[in-house]
């Protein structure tokens, strides 16, 4: 949707931006972050021509944006701020319906529009819309300010730091509900933003960009997890993870080579096996299809006294198991409802691709207190 292609800018003799090239898709938010000065909010004006690039493309839709009218350009692009930009001298109603007003949009479609959109920002019609700016509290302004940027239904929304002036209670509300509006609109939304917190919450991908250089472009879960560099590292904070543990999937925890047999081993030959590789339970499954038949217990076992008879008929199917994509969450969730130390984890197949023990578990939530004490 959004390319940037070796974009460069210098103001004088100072280079502000060098070389970015990114892309943004349709539909998605993109939250650019940085240390001030490093760039994020010039890349930002540029989508809406604010800033010219000293060098390079930057094409919306596969159209150089360069070649395009400046005033349709911004037609179709939402802009909020973080002042909201509201009129001080217009009211409520006023300040949203220029813009509609100015494209001879009817009377009767522009108040509807400006109905359903003070709805969709949570502010009563009757309330507010005759009210000036000055009369609202600075959430009731940003409020407006969103709703304003969607007023023309624009394909593309850019928020420059909207909610930074805002108290925590508020800025937290708000980004809540703009993470319903997108997951509802599906606008394409640049939001440049200083603050990690916040970036991991709202954002589909974050920029992070230092010196005026993309450092590194990834969804909030791969730059977590994988910080490309040690830069990265320390602005993310490598605890970051343990404030998003809906990021921390069964996959990234599990032991990838479960001890195993087949259904046809005899009780006796399980027993051995667990004992040579001192674990005290096995994930019996179909040799063919990998997929998981059951679980044996070593205890359950030695009350068997014939050892000679085969696993299947003593094996448990009736296990709980989790998906690779599951959270840390849902595991623990399931320990603690279930009372049970071992969990399989299955594919959409069915077929076992790994096993959580509550010593693979323990192992890992210990991790945030090693990482502290370091």
């Amino acid at each position: 949707m959004i390319k940037f292609e070796k974009i460069s800018k210098k103001f004088k003799n100072t280079t502000v931006l060098s070389d970015v090239t990114f892309e943004i898709e349709e539909g998605q938010l993109v939250a650019i972050i940085g240390e001030s000065g490093c760039g994020k909010t010039t890349t930002l004006k540029m989508i809406n021509r604010l800033i010219k690039p000293t060098s390079g493309k930057i094409h919306i839709n596969g159209e150089d944006i360069s070649m395009k009218n400046v005033i349709d350009l911004r037609r179709n692009i939402g802009y909020v701020i973080q002042q909201t930009g509201l009129f001080p001298h217009m009211t409520i109603r006023e300040n949203i319906e220029l813009i509609p007003k100015v494209q001879n949009k009817s009377a009767e479609d522009i108040t509807q529009r400006t109905y359903d959109l003070m709805d969709m920002v949570g502010l009563d019609c009757n309330e507010f819309l005759d009210r000036y700016p000055t009369e609202l509290s600075g959430g009731q302004q940003q409020r407006v300010g969103v709703a304003r940027a969607f007023a023309t239904n624009p394909d593309i929304i850019l928020m420059d730091e909207p909610f930074s002036a805002l108290d925590p209670i508020t800025r937290s509300s708000l980004q809540d509900e703009l993470v319903s509006l997108q997951s509802k609109l599906k606008k394409t939304i640049v939001f440049v933003t200083h603050d990690m917190d916040e970036a991991i919450r709202i954002s589909d991908k974050i920029c992070i960009m230092d010196k005026g250089e993309i450092i590194q472009y990834d969804t909030p879960e791969n730059i977590l997890k994988n910080p490309v560099n040690d830069f990265v590292s320390e602005f993310v904070g490598k605890k970051r993870i343990w404030t998003s543990p809906e990021f921390i999937k069964a996959e990234d925890i599990m032991i990838e080579n479960p001890i195993t047999c087949s259904e046809d081993l005899s009780i006796f030959k399980c027993i051995e096996k667990m004992r040579s590789y001192k674990v005290d339970s096995l994930m019996v499954i179909d040799n063919k299809s990998k997929k998981l038949r059951g679980i044996v217990k070593a205890k359950q076992m030695r009350l068997i006294d014939d050892k000679s008879i085969k696993i299947s008929s003593v094996l448990d199917d009736n296990y709980i198991y989790v998906s690779p994509n599951d959270t840390i969450i849902d595991v623990l969730k399931s320990v603690n409802e279930n009372n049970i130390s071992t969990i399989p984890v299955l594919n959409d197949k069915g077929s076992l691709i790994g096993l959580i023990t509550e010593s693979s578990l323990v192992t890992t939530l210990s991790q945030q207190y090693i990482e502290e004490e370091a």
